[in-house]
């Protein structure tokens, strides 16, 4: 991971594929390999906002094949 820049509400980052793969393997588990109540006071977010990160992810892991 390279970072490119860093300001109060974002950052902008480089991710490799190895990486991405890492993020989206870990976001699947969280949103579909475990039963965690509270999801959105325990991941900080609701599910929706994981899911849709993790469709993002996917489709650029697809794009860089």
């Amino acid at each position: 991971m390279q970072i490119e820049q860093v300001e109060k509400e974002i950052a902008t980052i480089r991710l490799n594929k190895e990486e991405l793969v890492i993020l989206n393997n870990v976001l699947n588990e969280v949103c579909n390999g475990l039963d965690l109540k509270e999801f959105s006071i325990r991941v900080g977010t609701p599910r929706e906002n994981v899911e849709e990160l993790l469709a993002q992810i996917g489709k650029i892991i697809d794009a860089m094949e």
